[in-house]
């Protein structure tokens, strides 16, 4: 009996193999088995959190657009747009868990946003993620290829929503996803690829269940390093997409479309009153496809909407307004040095002039701001008795002449 009582009781290890041998009443357990009986508790307390649903924030329409009117500046149309197709998403999502069996099914709707690079596009998605307390990622479709090829496969873009959400399923699959650079993966021209075309076509058709809603076998590492790594089911029924692209060259498109009613004798004079500096708000799903989006993705995407050219008076207000503007971000900077930062309006349009010249959109603003701004955030915390700092626009025009965005020729 002796012998017995200095073996562990679940392995069987003697007592002189094991560095801890617990006794309890009619048993012995040793480290080893108690570090594999530690880590199938947490798997299981894992397993069960990921069964609980989290809540999250519905908010009206209304609602939504003034939330995002504090963050970003313009863009109406869009904000109203993404607005709707947000509510009525969670609101189906809700609806569906009280849905009788011969109820309506309401099908869900994702997005694809147009616009010139830096009007807002990633900015709208990550607001309104932020806003209604779901997990959010951002993918970029330019590294997808088609499965079997060098590159990413499109459930990493799951993955990422998986790492955000920190692997809470039921929070994962009611998140929203940000594509970007939709763009970059339409075939060349509106005719079916006659060669393998994995980084365009290929990731559009891989790209169709998963939008559409249907379980999606996730590598929980993302790619194809750990092959014998167990896969994760993904539901995307209840997953928004949003997918932005600034799709260069299809307001040639829309332009030859809306043209075609000019020709011939039943020219009708209304057509003639086309907006040419706004020419993206006639865009629609036939624009999407004649740029080399296939058939089935389009409808996959049902929703169509536009963000605006980012002119003079729309960048001056990105400057100031927001609540994470960029000039109260660098006032807080410097603030924190007990340094109280202010700008003359002269200063605020030479900057806007000057990323409206370079073609910058709202990026761009920060690029000059850091550029100007570099030598006193280089030189000011370490002089002692500098208490404010006046920008005027002959500071910024000095201070401009030295970055390198001076030499720039603008084509």
């Amino acid at each position: 009996m002796a012998k017995t009582a200095d073996k562990c009781s679940f392995c069987g290890r003697e007592k002189r193999e094991t560095k801890i041998l617990i006794a309890g009443l009619n048993a012995h357990i040793c480290e080893s088995c108690i570090e594999q009986a530690q880590a199938i508790l947490q798997e299981e307390l894992s397993s069960e959190k990921q069964k609980e649903i989290p809540d999250f924030n519905i908010m009206k329409p209304v609602e939504i657009k003034k939330h995002l009117d504090q963050f970003v500046i313009g863009q109406d149309e869009a904000k109203r747009v993404i607005a709707v197709a947000v509510y009525n998403h969670y609101k189906r999502i809700n609806h569906a868990k009280d849905v009788a069996a011969d109820d309506v099914d309401i099908e869900k709707s994702n997005i694809v946003v147009v616009g010139e690079t830096g009007t807002g596009k990633t900015l709208l998605a990550r607001t309104i993620a932020r806003m209604l307390n779901v997990p959010f990622c951002i993918a970029d479709a330019t590294a997808l290829t088609e499965a079997g090829y060098v590159g990413e496969d499109v459930e990493s873009i799951l993955s990422r929503l998986l790492q955000v959400a920190d692997y809470n399923i039921a929070a994962a699959e009611r998140g929203i996803i940000f594509i970007d650079e939709i763009d970059k993966i339409a075939r060349k021209g509106d005719n079916p690829s006659i060669t393998r075309d994995v980084s365009g076509e290929g990731v559009q058709q891989a790209l169709l269940k998963m939008l559409e809603g249907s379980i999606v076998n996730v590598p929980p590492q993302g790619g194809r390093k750990h092959p014998e790594q167990k896969m994760i089911q993904v539901n995307t029924q209840n997953i928004l997409f949003i997918t932005g692209g600034a799709f260069d060259g299809i307001d040639k498109k829309i332009a030859n479309r809306l043209q075609t009613n000019k020709i011939g004798y039943k020219n009708d004079r209304k057509h003639e009153t086309v907006d040419k500096d706004n020419i993206l708000q006639y865009i629609t799903p036939v624009d999407l496809k004649a740029f080399g989006l296939i058939p089935e993705l389009v409808g996959r995407l049902p929703i169509v909407t536009f963000m605006h050219t980012l002119d003079k008076k729309t960048l001056r207000r990105i400057l100031t307004e927001p609540k994470n503007s960029l000039i109260r971000q660098y006032t807080k900077l410097f603030e924190i040095d007990n340094i109280k930062l202010t700008f003359e309006d002269d200063a605020l349009d030479f900057i806007v002039d000057k990323s409206i010249e370079f073609k910058l959109g709202a990026r761009g603003l920060r690029s000059i701001l850091e550029g100007i701004m570099i030598d006193a955030m280089f030189e000011l915390p370490s002089k002692s008795g500098v208490k404010a700092l006046n920008v005027t626009a002959g500071f910024v025009e000095e201070k401009f002449r030295k970055t390198s965005m001076a030499h720039l020729r603008v084509a």
